[in-house]
C-alpha cells in the first residue's frame, strides 16, 4: 500500500467522506423509496407499490420545498424519474417496463461517457468543475487528463455493467427477489467503482503532488455523488 502524505486523508477517510455526503440523499431518493415499494407490493399488490414510492419521493421533495431547505439534485432527478416510470409503466400495465426503463437510461449514460472520451472532452472532467474550483493549470496536466480519461471510461463500464446486471435480473428472477438482489448488486457495485475512483485519483494527486493544496485531494470532488443513471436504478 502506497504511504500517505503528512496531512493527506486515507482511502477509507475519503470513502466515508463520500458516504457521509451522499449517503443521505441516496438513502431518501433511492432506497427507502424501493423499500416502500417492496412493501406495498407484498402487503397490498403492485398498485399500492406504485403509489407508497411515488408518495414519498414528492413528500420528500415538498417537505423541503415547504422548509426553503435546498432540495439535492439526486432527489429532483429521482422524482422526474419515478414519475416517468410509473405513468409508462400504468399505461403498459407491466411491472418489466417499470423496471426496464433504468436499464435504458444506464446504456445512454454509459454511451454518453464513452462519446465524451471519443471526442476528447472526457464528462468527469466536467463533472469535478462542478464539485471542486480546479484551476485551468491542473485540469490541463497530461496526468490530470489522463486520469479525467480513465474515470469516465470506468463510469461507462460501470453504467453498461449496471444494465447487463439488471437485464439479467429481471428476466430470471421474480419480482420480489429482483428487487432485493438489484439493490444489494447495484450499491455493491458502485462502492466498488468509488473505491476505484479514490485510489486512482490518489495515486495522480501523488504523482501531480497535488496533496499540498487548498483540498488534499481536489480530483476527488470528481464523484462525490453516484450518478443519474445509478440514482434512479432501484
Amino acid at each position: 500500500m502506497p504511504a500517505v502524505h503528512q496531512g493527506e486523508p486515507s482511502k477509507l477517510a475519503i470513502f466515508v467522506m463520500v458516504a457521509r455526503r451522499s449517503g443521505p440523499h441516496l438513502i431518501e431518493a433511492t432506497i427507502v423509496p424501493a423499500l416502500l415499494f417492496y412493501a406495498g407490493l407484498l402487503t397490498a399488490g403492485l398498485g399500492a407499490a406504485y403509489l407508497a414510492a411515488l408518495s414519498w419521493s414528492y413528500a420528500a421533495l415538498v417537505r423541503r420545498v415547504v422548509r426553503h431547505q435546498p432540495v439535492p439534485p439526486i432527489l429532483v432527478i429521482g422524482v422526474i424519474g419515478i414519475t416517468v416510470r410509473t405513468l409508462v409503466a400504468v399505461v403498459s400495465r407491466s411491472a418489466f417496463v417499470y423496471f426496464f426503463q433504468p436499464v435504458l437510461a444506464s446504456v445512454a449514460m454509459g454511451g454518453v461517457f464513452l462519446i465524451s472520451v471519443a471526442v476528447g472532452r472526457p464528462l468527469i472532467a466536467t463533472l469535478a468543475g462542478e464539485f471542486w474550483p480546479l484551476t485551468p493549470e491542473v485540469t490541463a496536466r497530461p496526468g490530470v487528463m489522463r486520469l479525467f480519461r480513465r474515470l469516465t471510461l470506468l463510469w461507462a463500464a460501470v453504467n453498461l455493467a449496471s444494465a447487463a446486471l439488471t437485464t439479467g435480473l429481471l428476466v430470471s428472477l421474480p419480482l420480489g427477489p429482483f428487487l432485493a438482489v438489484k439493490q444489494l448488486s447495484g450499491l455493491g457495485l458502485t462502492a466498488g467503482a468509488v473505491c476505484l475512483t479514490v485510489s486512482m485519483s490518489l495515486r495522480t494527486a501523488r504523482r501531480e503532488d497535488l496533496h499540498t493544496g487548498p483540498s488534499p485531494l481536489p480530483l476527488l470532488a470528481a464523484l462525490p455523488e453516484p450518478l443519474p443513471s445509478e440514482r434512479l436504478a432501484f
